[in-house]
Order: structure tokens, then sequence, then C-alpha cells
């Protein structure tokens, strides 16, 4: 992705989350915003999204690309194809952004606006070019949550919507295309009806602000993370499904249970009320503290429903693979230029949810990145999900880490890995955990090829065994690293 650049035009909160969710994923990123905090306030969103949004991913990420800062519009959309506007929610000034974007925009360029609540439609207006403006609605942070609502007219291109569709999905992102226009798009007239009945409970007397929250989080804010709406009521319904449960809850849509045609009038006692009870609820922490605590708690939800691959978790996957496929990390060992030297097994960016009271990498996950390099370095031998679906596999015996540096939240880390042994059914490996050029962690892992069928010790496949052998006659030329053979607390 290195020959792509996006100009960010508005550098608040979403302006700065859409500058690092390109640049993290390898754009170059050109930044114009009058606001003399601009940098700063940037680059503490940085701070947070290159701390949380590498840890979604069990691969590397692609380089940083170049930020830059800019003086004027035209400047930072010189050379980009792709310019998001988040400027604020002033129609009259969107409409001049976009006059004075499209003098100086490259015309293949996409132009998405942030904007939540107009249609693309009246962006359009006194367009030079109308159809290359279309609303491209993130959520907060934008570096972490992958909707896009990417909203569209007649006017649009479908080859410039394409576009649009394969950048967006590109950094790990999900463009869900609405077609048909309306205001507030779809997601944020959900949240507009949960706000107005949230305010008449507030003014009524009935819950705080807090306990609003917890009727949320605790209830069904984790069953919609991860089903949504739809799915949710359908499984409600039981067996009989979504058609059951409208049958025995459909009538409750008469009831008098909210008032979301109503909005209380927000006078300065409601809103003093209301600030009042959040500054109680979670004024203890500064906003950045907020921040860092929501972007755990997302890494943390988001890497569970990719274990099930599921929803936002099945995303991150599909991303994942893509980035194996263009990363060093060869599929096949005949893919490697000298399988003489160490092979690189894994390159990833340590979790949030992988650190632990010391604030650094916990001993279990260094376990885990090396089981992961074994079962990276099993594949290029062969020993991959077609052969052990046929009957073999490689089964830990011994295992001996030495935990040599810390590694905290967001290093990037590279293990490499060597053959000390791989004659007949024995495959022992030697990891070496590197950030840079420190050398982290070495782990020792003795295996031994088995017969799922017996479950008992076996000779491996002839292809196998022989690129195995291969492989470890090549690198034992290597001296032997400083370590290997150690037992805990005495030398080798």
């Amino acid at each position: 992705m290195t020959n792509n650049t996006a100009a960010i035009i508005g550098g608040g909160v979403i302006g700065g989350g859409w500058a690092a969710r390109f640049l993290l994923n390898g754009w170059d990123v050109r930044v114009f915003d009058p606001d003399p905090e601009a940098k700063r306030k940037i680059g503490e969103v940085l701070d947070n999204a290159r701390r949380s949004l590498p840890g979604l991913s069990d691969v590397m990420l692609p380089d940083e690309g170049s930020l830059t800062f800019h003086d004027t519009m035209s400047g930072a959309v010189e050379g980009a194809n792709w310019i998001q506007e988040s400027v604020p929610e002033r129609l009259d000034l969107k409409r001049k952004v976009f006059q004075t974007l499209q003098a100086h925009c490259r015309e293949d360029a996409v132009i998405g606006s942030s904007t939540s609540g107009f249609k693309p439609s009246e962006l359009q207006g006194c367009a030079t070019r109308p159809g290359q403006i279309m609303v491209a609605h993130p959520f907060n942070p934008v570096y972490l949550l992958p909707l896009i609502e990417l909203v569209t007219t007649p006017a649009n291109d479908a080859p410039l919507v394409e576009k649009a569709r394969t950048i967006i999905s590109s950094v790990g992102m999900y463009p869900l295309h609405v077609k048909k226009e309306i205001d507030a798009h779809i997601a944020d007239r959900f949240l507009e009806a949960v706000w107005r009945e949230a305010l008449w409970l507030v003014r009524d007397g009935i819950a705080t602000t807090e306990e609003i929250d917890n009727a949320i989080r605790y209830g069904f804010g984790i069953r919609w993370a991860q089903m949504g709406l739809f799915e949710t009521y359908r499984v409600a319904g039981g067996e009989a499904g979504m058609a059951h449960f409208i049958a025995q809850f459909g009538p409750c849509l008469k009831w008098p249970w909210t008032k979301l045609m109503d909005v209380p009038d927000l006078t300065d006692e409601l809103i003093k009320t209301i600030a009042d009870q959040s500054d109680d609820q979670s004024g203890a922490h500064s906003i950045r503290e907020l921040e860092r605590i929501r972007d755990n708690n997302l890494v943390g939800m988001m890497r569970a429903l990719k274990a099930q691959d599921w929803g936002a978790g099945a995303l991150l996957n599909a991303q994942d693979s893509t980035l194996v496929a263009g990363s060093v990390l060869a599929a096949r060992a005949d893919q490697i230029d000298d399988v003489g030297q160490p092979i690189v097994t894994g390159r990833r960016a340590v979790p949030l949810d992988w650190t632990d009271y010391n604030g650094h990498m916990n001993e279990a996950r260094y376990l885990h990145a090396f089981c992961d390099a074994t079962d990276r370095f099993m594949e290029l031998i062969g020993c991959d999900g077609d052969y052990i679906a046929s009957g073999g596999s490689y089964f830990t015996a011994e295992t001996h880490i030495r935990h040599l540096h810390e590694a905290h939240a967001g290093a990037k880390i590279e293990i490499r890995t060597r053959v000390l042994d791989g004659q007949g059914k024995k495959m022992h490996l030697w990891h070496e955990m590197y950030e840079g050029d420190v050398l982290l962690a070495t782990g020792e892992h003795m295996l031994i090829h088995v017969s799922l069928e017996t479950r008992r010790p076996s000779e491996p496949g002839a292809g196998v065994g022989a690129t195995l052998t291969r492989i470890g006659d090549a690198q034992a030329a290597l001296d032997m690293p400083e370590g290997a053979g150690r037992f805990i607390g005495a030398p080798r």
C-alpha cells in the first residue's frame, strides 16, 4: 500500500481516527487542519491507536506510512486517492470545502464525508463533480471500530463506489453500502432512539446515567455486539424462530412503553443533572484514560469474536489472511530463498490482552507466540490442515523458554526459527523472539511425529520428513545457539 495516499481534512477526534486507521495500514497521510493544536491532538490519537490496533491482528500490519501536515487544503490533497472530510456539521461549510477540494484534487479520488446526519445529495449540491462525493460515516474510535456507512446517490459512478468499497475493506473495515439515502443514515437512527428514551428516563427521575449505561453494557449491549438486533430476536424466538418471536412480542409495540416521538426539553436543570451524574459516574478518569480503557475492552471483545470467527472477528481474520499473503511468512519451504538461515515464522504486535499486572507480556503469551511459530513452521514443511486431516501430526513433548527482556503492549515482535534436529520422528526447534535487534526470549521445543489414529509416535510422511531433514541439514552449519540444551538455572 506504499503508493496510497489519504488526505484528512479536519483533524479532530474523527479525523484523527481516520488518519490513524490509514497510517497504521501503510498509507501515507496528509492532514489539513487550521487548529494550531492539530499535531498534538492527532499525535495523542495515534499513540492510542499504535497501542491497540496492531494487537487485533495475529500478523504484522504493514509498515506505517508517512504523516505530514499542510497549511492548505490544496497542498494536502495533492496526489491523494482518498480524501476524508471531517469538518464541523455545517452544510454551508462542507459545501465550501468540497468546492475547494475539487479544484485541486484528482478527478478519480474518492471524497468521503464523515457526516453523521447530512445526506449525500445535500453534500453534492453546488459541487463541480457531484459523483465524486459520498458519505463515508465511521464510528469512534475509527481506528478500532470497523463499520463505515457508505451512502451514495445515483450521481455516484459505480466504478468509484466500488473503489471506495475496496479501499475501506483493504484497511480492515466493513463498508455497509446504504443505497437509499435517509437522514442520519442507519446506525445513528438507532442511537438517536435510545438516546431519546434515555433522556426521558433521566428527566423523569427513573434512572441515573450510570444505571442506564449498566442496563446496556451488562445486558443487550453484549448481545448486539456479536449478533445484532434481528438475529438476537430470532434466537429469542426459540426453535420456531423469528415468526414466533414476533407473534409473542409484537403486541407489545402497541403498549405505551416508550416516548420515542417526544424529546424532553433540554433545560439548564436537565443538562446539569445529566452532566453531574456523568461526572460522578466516570469523572475519576481523564478522557485519555477513558479512551485507553475503552480501547482495552474493544480489543478484548473483538479478539474473543476473532477466536469464534464471528462478526467483527471474522472481518479481522480475513484481513490477517490478506496480510499473511503479502508478508515474508512464506506458505511453503520451497518459497524461501535460503533455508540455511533461521526462518521468519511470526511477525505481529503484542495485543493489549497479552499483558499482565506487571505491565509487560504475560509469560504464557510467550508460549502462545512460540506455539503460533511452530504451527507456521509445520505448515512450511507440509504438515498443514490437509496433512493433519490425513492422520499425521506433531505433538510437543518438551518446552523450555528463556525470558530475556520485557515486551509491552504494541511492541512489534518477530520470531525466527531453526531446526536443531529433524531426523526420523523428531522435530527439535529453536525459536528466537526479537523486537527490532533486541532478543526478547528463546523457545526450545521437542516435538514427536504421531499417528492421530493410534496417538503413538510414527514416521512422518515422505514429503514432510524429507523437507524437515533438508532444512535441518542446511542449518547444521550454523553455530549452536547460546542457551540451547539448558535446563533451569544451569549453563549448557
